[in-house]
């Protein structure tokens, strides 16, 4: 597809069968949505079959994570953008401190139990593995430039609007 002037390409339709000569023309928000749904459904696939769920890696992460012991509420503050809704981070530390995977001190501060830092351990060899997955074929040189594209992608559509 030939560009419409200077340097603008134009929008085709999406085509998952799309040749390597008409990818420019692709809409990235079909293209990183595929990759996004593909990508975090395999992940969970391989979580669910330890009978974990992703958003209980990202709680284990975070509470391990920081310089000092995060409240109930830093956590979901910080997690809730990247949940499913504004209830299921609350409900992760629920099921965590059921199993005995958190535990809370005198200043209600969310902290790591032996066996949480076990699955904890554990996902991350697991998310480990599955990131080489993902990433075979693709070296780190050509994933820092895909990220950095998204980036600017990103920065080009959330900017002040002046543009």
């Amino acid at each position: 597809m030939k560009p419409l002037s200077g340097s603008i390409t134009d929008q085709a339709p999406a085509d998952p069968a799309a040749t390597e000569d008409m990818l420019a023309s692709q809409p990235i928000g079909y293209w990183s949505g595929l990759a996004h749904e593909a990508v975090t459904r395999h992940l969970r696939d391989a979580m669910a079959r330890i009978d974990v769920t992703q958003p209980q890696y990202w709680v284990l992460n975070r509470v391990t994570g920081g310089p000092t012991a995060p409240s109930r509420e830093e956590v979901i503050a910080q997690l809730t953008p990247l949940a499913g809704g504004p209830r299921e981070i609350p409900r992760v530390i629920d099921q965590l401190l059921h199993r005995g995977w958190l535990r809370t001190d005198a200043g209600q501060n969310l902290h790591l139990t032996d066996a949480g830092e076990a699955v904890r351990l554990r996902l991350r060899g697991l998310v480990t593995e599955l990131r080489a997955e993902v990433h075979r074929g693709i070296s780190d040189e050509e994933y820092v430039a895909a990220l950095k594209v998204l980036r600017t992608m990103i920065a080009n559509v959330q900017g002040d609007g002046a543009s």
